[in-house]
């Protein structure tokens, strides 16, 4: 076996024994939250292109006053950038589920690859939270198939970061790897807390909404 081979096995043989957040678990939660993901952002997208043919189109996702797409779909929110969003998800989500696959098989990413990804995913998560901001308290209605993005996007942010940190690929203080290994020992606890915030902020929001249901 030559030097560079040993080398990449050891780098695998670390990456996988990298605590309980190892580059099996990070291959699956971005191979199956892309996929999930990219699926919602491209059912928004055909939603999206037949309500622009015809303005009195309802879209599948708009069930009611408050859980209905085409209210959101409609807002300034939804093209941040002058096309709208869900663009955005295709071709995050396409790289996300692509690089899991390419995980799934064995493979060692250079450092370059893990940093792309990391900042991806904090971009993405960043972009969520406003998004559910202003889903909450600007527009004041919900996307059935945008939370089904929120929801896969935080696992995929939570478990890259851990594994970033923890597998060595990003370059951070000796104290900050060791506080985010204690972390990952709780990782299901987290994302579960992080979760039930989301849902508690939302029923806090619709609250009188949700009451005329029961």
């Amino acid at each position: 076996m030559t030097l560079a081979a040993e080398a990449t096995a050891a780098e695998a043989s670390d990456t996988e024994a990298a605590g309980p957040v190892g580059q099996r678990l990070v291959a699956w939660v971005l191979t199956l939250g892309g996929a999930i993901g990219f699926l919602a952002a491209f059912t928004l997208t055909v939603e999206k292109i037949a309500l622009l043919k015809d303005a009195s189109y309802s879209p599948s996702c708009s069930i009611n006053p408050v859980l209905s797409c085409g209210s959101v779909m409609k807002t300034p929110q939804a093209e941040v950038f002058g096309f709208p969003n869900p663009l955005l998800g295709i071709a995050g989500f396409a790289v996300v589920t692509t690089i899991g696959v390419v995980l799934l098989t064995g493979a060692v990413l250079p450092r370059w690859c893990w940093w792309s990804l990391q900042a991806g995913v904090v971009s993405g998560v960043v972009f969520v939270h406003w998004l559910i901001f202003q889903s909450l308290y600007r527009i004041g209605a919900l996307c059935p198939y945008c939370m089904v993005v929120w929801t896969v996007m935080m696992p995929v942010f939570w478990y890259t970061t851990l594994h970033t940190i923890t597998g060595g690929h990003m370059p951070v203080p000796a104290r900050m790897r060791r506080g985010a290994s204690m972390v990952a020992d709780y990782h299901g606890v987290v994302l579960t807390c992080w979760y039930l915030i989301i849902t508690v902020l939302i029923l806090e929001r619709f609250w009188l909404y949700w009451t005329t249901l029961v």
